[in-house]
């Protein structure tokens, strides 16, 4: 769907500068996600560190000619009123662009008169969104939060992806403090509500845990149905002291009479049967996991799909290939006879029980010792004594041979964990201790727990993979020269990739890569995702197409927003498939097609199929459609040239 500017304008109460015609379909709070430039909205969000309007003239180079900017950027709107800035573009002028942004979303929601399930709790959001999609996608069209877009930001970009052909939307909705939950509530405005859990995250600036779920609550004060937990004491008092005016599905494995009951769980050694009953009828399914977490989200999933009156065989058939959400307890083989087990996500005790746990599980089946690297727990609201004598215990219920912890808060507490044990103040210090050798992983099962802030994602990356790089000097004024050149002869419109592959054909890729960037090439092109990975590393933001994506690398790619070129239905399909785990939908792809280069690209004759195809689905979206000309720096291949052009055009 798109909106005019001058709806956008009406629906947020903005004062307006420019008037130039657009239409959008687009919304943009982070520059570095640009990918349609001509139909993009930009919210210059104000932060107590930061101001979009920072961003505001890159993007304007780049092609974004809508901006929603704070009313307060006096210096800057007396400039643009001059005509001194950004002549072409609409700025949209108002008091809180963030307010704006969730405006517009409460509104786009307006739109749809569909079921729409709101998703909160300490734990297990994304899961369930996730499993949830996948229960109802293959009869239902669903749209959901991309990742974990749970935030005051998140969820307006999520709401935003409904259009006319949803029949489901699945939306995550995440809370701090008190007070939150309201705005989120009005933008998402579910008919069905599930909440996963209530655990300690972000316990800081809550007076209790009950304070906290009643909190959450709030998010389900308009719903047709309510799903939680019924054998959870905290949860049900509280659904109770609300008095919902709402239909409950509370499941039980205990209590019969539930409208949902898990009558039989039994946990083998990589799966678990569950047998349930619900509204007299009994059927089971098997989930291919075995820990409490999953067992536990599954429950929730199956709740929501019975109430969308999914059928038993379908539900059963979807459960039994349910897959591991990926930021959360993700295992990736590490160097020296490792695995990792990547949960670099947040920090709180129920996940960490659940996360130790898991590697429990995993490491025994392989008999490997087991090893945990964990950051401060952060905005617990408990006491640092107390909370680290707690982490102790767990540890040792689950058997740690090693604790590595990173942070003053767990290093002050050293003494409490009686085990193999080392510690560092930051994650910096731990970074450069495993670079130099001071500390080593070897055949053990790595548990890698942290929260965000710590960037626990930088010691996974490091355990997991090696990074080359090759530098040299170049002339980069006699480059800049040639690239302007070349410049002169194109019309303003034609936009330019610099191809920086093989470290810049052994030029040295930062290097290019940054002068190129301060020079406004619209894009930068590297054979492999690990090229892309370390630019993306060391500061360049400008758009990045990777060439030859391997299936291995779909996680980098989706990281460091590195946009694959896709020459195969084999590499398409796997994309999508990793997409969708992710959570990801409209990811940038490049279509290349072979019109007579005979080494990738889809033939001319498959391009029907492949238009089908991709309407199908949301997961990725074409960026651009290209061909490899053969021979066109040479006149000897002129007329093949043209051929191919004629092929290309005619595809």
């Amino acid at each position: 769907m798109s909106y005019s500017i001058d709806l956008i304008e009406e629906i947020i109460s903005a004062e307006r500068i420019g008037n130039a015609t657009a239409s959008i379909k687009w919304l943009l709070t982070d520059s570095r996600s640009l990918c349609f430039p001509e139909e993009t909205l930009f919210f210059a969000l104000v932060t107590i560190r930061n101001s979009g309007a920072s961003y505001i003239g890159n993007l304007y180079e780049r092609g974004v000619k809508n901006f929603v900017i704070s009313s307060q950027e006096k210096d800057l709107i007396e400039r643009i009123r001059k005509g001194d800035l950004f002549s072409q573009a609409n700025f949209l002028l108002v008091e809180s662009p963030l307010t704006a942004l969730q405006r517009l979303a409460e509104k786009h929601r307006e739109q749809f008169n569909i079921p729409v399930v709101g998703i909160t709790g300490s734990n297990g959001k994304t899961v369930v969104k996730e499993w949830i999609h996948h229960l109802l996608s293959p009869t239902k069209v669903v749209v959901r939060s991309p990742r974990s877009y749970n935030s005051q930001i998140g969820v307006p970009l999520s709401i935003w992806q409904m259009e006319e052909r949803s029949e489901v939307a699945v939306f995550e909705a995440g809370i701090s403090q008190m007070g939150e939950m309201e705005a989120l509530h009005n933008m998402i405005k579910p008919t069905i509500g599930v909440l996963t859990n209530i655990g300690g995250a972000h316990q800081k600036n809550f007076n209790s845990l009950q304070e906290k779920c009643l909190e959450k609550l709030t998010l389900f004060k308009d719903c047709d149905v309510i799903i939680y937990n019924g054998d959870d004491e905290l949860v049900t008092d509280c659904v109770a002291r609300l008095i919902l005016s709402t239909r409950e599905i509370a499941w039980s494995r205990k209590d019969s009479e539930k409208p949902l009951y898990i009558s039989r769980v039994v946990q083998k050694n990589d799966h678990t049967e569950i047998t349930y009953s619900y509204l007299g009828l009994k059927n089971s399914f098997t989930i291919p996991f075995v820990d409490e977490a999953s067992i536990e989200n599954a429950l929730h999933s199956l709740a929501v799909a019975l109430y969308l009156i999914i059928s038993p065989e379908q539900i059963a058939q979807q459960m039994a290939k349910l897959e591991p959400v990926a930021m959360r307890l993700e295992v990736k083989k590490g160097k020296n006879d490792t695995f990792i087990i990547n949960d670099s996500y947040n920090s709180d005790l129920a996940s960490l029980d659940i996360a130790l746990d898991f590697l429990y599980r995993r490491s025994q089946k392989q008999g490997l010792k087991r090893t945990l690297i964990l950051s401060d727990i952060i905005d617990s609201g408990q006491n640092t004594s107390a909370l680290y004598q707690r982490v102790a215990q767990l540890i040792k219920s689950r058997k740690v041979d090693r604790i590595v912890g990173v942070g003053s808060m767990i290093s002050s507490s050293e003494a409490r964990f009686m085990l193999d044990k080392k510690f560092y103040p930051d994650t910096t210090s731990l970074l450069n201790a495993i670079e130099k050798k001071e500390i080593s992983f070897r055949q053990e099962a790595l548990l890698i727990k942290g929260a965000r802030q710590f960037q626990f994602d930088l010691i996974s990356d490091l355990l997991e993979e090696q990074v080359h790089e090759t530098i040299l000097e170049v002339d980069l004024k006699a480059m800049i020269d040639n690239l302007n050149h070349y410049r002169s002869m194109l019309t303003r419109s034609t936009r330019v990739i610099g191809m920086i592959k093989a470290s810049a054909y052994g030029s040295g890729s930062y290097e290019i890569a940054k002068t190129l960037q301060e020079h406004h090439v619209d894009y930068l092109a590297v054979a492999v995702a690990d090229e892309g990975y370390e630019l993306r590393k060391g500061g360049i933001t400008v758009p990045i197409m990777v060439m030859n994506p391997e299936f291995s690398s779909f996680k980098t790619l989706f990281n460091y927003n590195l946009e694959p070129e896709v020459y195969s239905f084999h590499l398409l399909e796997s994309l999508i498939k990793a997409a969708k785990k992710e959570g990801i939908t409209n990811f940038p792809i490049h279509v290349k097609i072979d019109t007579g280069m005979r080494r990738l690209g889809f033939d001319p004759s498959e391009m029907p199929q492949l238009v089908e195809y991709l309407q199908t689905q949301d997961a990725v979206i074409p960026r651009s459609v290209f061909s490899h000309l053969v021979g066109s720096d040479s006149a000897a291949f002129d007329d093949f040239t043209h051929k191919q052009i004629t092929l290309f055009n005619e595809s």
